[in-house]
Order: structure tokens, then C-alpha cells, then sequence
């Protein structure tokens, strides 16, 4: 008799991956010092190099930053990196340079918590089984949304996006891929005013959901032929909108889908080279 396995283990909802997250920030200089020396990411060598914006690789992930008034994020963003004592030493050394502004660190349980200088919230957290296999990566976005909201997003995700969401308790969880989600938690602390950060994601299907979104009046961007945007999620009873966020969506076919990043290793510098260990795999080893 051959082993029975519950096959649902292996389903993998609509939405494929979360890639980016789209937060304006006014000075470049700050950003660098943040995001690539501090945290140790890495500045997309081949996309928007100029001064005006920049992307930052997190594995098979990426910020993008524009320069323009700040925007915050109304929540967390739980990054997987490989080494959190290291990230530690980093963040000492940029604290200086960094002084005058919002940012901030502490070491809590088993992550880094870590304010950008401009007050968004990063949780930094070692790689896990919780996280698959990834050893560098962007696993969640957590958002803060109103008492009562977390079932009709629940609702919302699962109907219009078709992806696995479900509510436990106040909390909304929504799978994205393999290794990603997206969660809604209540609160009853002052919301802050959406301030038109973003973020995008894949979609298997792409057609439907734009059909249950226009359907709705929610389509706020017919971007091009694979790239749409809303940004109100909504009761689908009442019509109400229940938090807001604008999703970049794009097909599997987008000329950017699974292009591979270039990941560096912060622990190589020019008196600590060694050839072909510049690089930094997302995953983790074999067992």
C-alpha cells in the first residue's frame, strides 16, 4: 500500500508572490545607509540606477524607493536574514550617521526590530521553518486595520483574489506562494491617513479578479496589457471599505516576473574577499 498524503499541503493560492513594496523616502544618501549598509541588502545593479529612485534586492524580493515626501507604512514588514548578530554590528555602525532621524533598533526575543529613518517598522527574524526554505527574503507584510474589519478581508482575498485567507481571531492571514502572506491585525489604536504606498503582486489567474474588481468599480489603473492597480478592499455584502491599499497586479507573463536578483554578501569588503563568494543565495543549504 503506498502512503496517503493530504495533497492539499501542496496547494499554492492565485496570488504567487508578493515581490515588492513601494514606500517614497526624501533622501537617497539615508535610504543607502539604511537599507544596503545597515540592513545589508543589496541595490539592484541593472534597474532605476539613477538618483531619483532606487530598488533594494531582499533575495527574490525588492523595496522600491522613491524619492518624495515620506510615506509610512501602516504596519510591519517581516524580513528572513541569514544572520542576526551580524545585522546587529551593521546597524551599530550606521546608528551614527543615522542619529538625527527615526531610526531606531533593539534586539527582542528571536528577531531585530528596526525603525528606517523615517519611522517604518521592520521585523527582522532568522531563517525558520516557519519561512520555508528562505534564508533572505520579505515572508510578510503585516497591516494594521479597525475592530471588526478582519473577516471581510478574509472574504475579500479569498473571493475576489482567490487566495487562501483565513481569520484567527482579530487576525487575517492571506497565503501568498509558498513562503508569504499578508496579514490584517486589528487594532483600536489611531489609524494613520493612507498615504499611497504600495504593493505588487502575481497573479496565476489575472483575468478574474480584474473582472470581480471592475465588476465592483474598484480598478483605479488599467496600467498596460499585463499590469492593473486597485486599491480599496471592501465587504463584499455592504460595499464598505474595510482598509486601503493599492496592489500593483501583474500576470505571470510581465517581462519581470522570476527575474533573477542579485543578492551580495555583507560580510565580504575589500580586505575580506575571497573569489566566488560575493554572492548570497536566497535559500538555504541542503539538509
Amino acid at each position: 500500500m503506498s502512503q496517503e498524503y493530504d495533497r492539499r499541503t501542496e496547494d499554492v493560492g492565485n496570488i504567487v508572490a508578493l515581490e515588492h513594496i513601494n514606500i517614497c523616502m526624501p533622501d537617497q544618501r539615508l535610504a543607502t545607509l539604511f537599507y544596503v549598509s545597515g540592513l545589508g541588502l543589496t541595490r539592484d545593479p541593472y534597474l532605476v540606477t539613477g538618483v531619483r529612485n532606487m530598488w533594494v534586492n531582499v533575495g527574490r524580493n525588492q523595496f522600491h524607493l522613491p524619492t518624495d515626501a515620506p510615506q509610512k507604512l501602516r504596519g510591519r514588514v517581516g524580513l528572513v536574514l541569514p544572520d542576526l548578530d551580524a545585522l546587529l554590528g551593521r546597524l551599530e555602525a550606521v546608528r551614527e550617521p543615522l542619529a538625527d532621524t527615526a531610526f531606531e533598533f533593539v534586539a527582542e526575543g528571536d528577531c531585530v526590530e528596526v525603525r528606517c529613518p523615517w519611522g517604518n517598522h521592520l521585523i527582522c527574524h532568522a531563517p525558520s521553518p516557519r519561512f520555508g526554505p528562505v534564508a533572505l527574503g520579505m515572508a510578510y507584510v503585516e497591516l494594521d486595520v479597525s475592530p471588526g474589519a478582519a473577516p471581510g478581508i478574509a472574504k475579500f482575498y479569498s473571493e475576489v483574489l482567490k487566495a487562501p485567507a483565513v481569520t484567527e481571531g482579530t487576525v487575517a492571514v492571506v497565503s501568498i506562494g509558498t513562503c508569504q502572506s499578508l496579514v490584517f491585525r486589528e487594532t483600536a489604536d489611531p489609524q494613520l491617513e493612507y498615504d499611497g504606498h504600495h504593493i505588487q503582486i502575481y497573479l496565476a489567474d489575472f483575468s478574474g479578479p480584474h473582472a470581480l474588481l471592475l465588476e465592483r468599480d474598484l480598478i483605479t489603473e488599467e496600467s498596460n496589457r499585463c499590469q492593473y492597480r486597485f486599491e480599496d478592499v471592501v465587504d463584499l455584502e455592504t460595499g464598505a471599505v474595510l482598509t486601503k491599499l493599492e496592489h500593483e497586479v501583474r500576470s505571470m507573463t510581465h517581462p519581470l516576473y522570476a527575474r533573477p536578483l542579485v543578492n551580495r554578501d555583507p560580510a565580504r569588503s575589500n580586505v575580506s574577499f575571497a573569489v566566488g563568494h560575493e554572492a548570497r543565495s536566497w535559500a538555504l543549504p541542503p539538509d
